[in-house]
């Protein structure tokens, strides 16, 4: 990773934890987020996986709207450090703790892999 892409990568990680703190107060069963990015191909590469505990509170989190006040906390975060994307919901996807022990024994880096 270049030096540029480094102070980057600073950036998002200290505006997703704002955004992660945050919304685990705020949406029951979330639980935390982390980012895969390529810089060769930023920052349309860059992807943010939330975590919630279990399939049941995930989705009770999509009913009540949720997972959406997770994006904008996001986006808000986000554009703080001037990183904006015109549909930013394609750039966060959704996942469970109880989905990754049972297909990939809690190993999330196979998982994300």
């Amino acid at each position: 990773m270049k030096k540029t892409d480094k102070k980057i990568d600073k950036k998002i990680c200290h505006a997703l934890t704002k955004a992660c703190e945050t919304a685990k107060q705020e949406v029951q069963g979330f639980q935390w987020l982390t980012h895969l990015v390529n810089y060769n191909q930023f920052p349309g590469s860059l992807t943010i996986i939330c975590i919630f505990d279990t399939k049941a509170e995930l989705e009770q989190a999509r009913e009540q709207k949720k997972d959406q006040i997770i994006v904008g906390l996001i986006g808000t975060e986000l554009a703080q450090i001037n990183i904006s994307f015109k549909e930013l919901s394609r750039h966060v996807s959704f996942d469970t703790e109880a989905a990754c022990e049972a297909e990939h024994n809690g190993k999330w880096q196979r998982r994300f892999k």
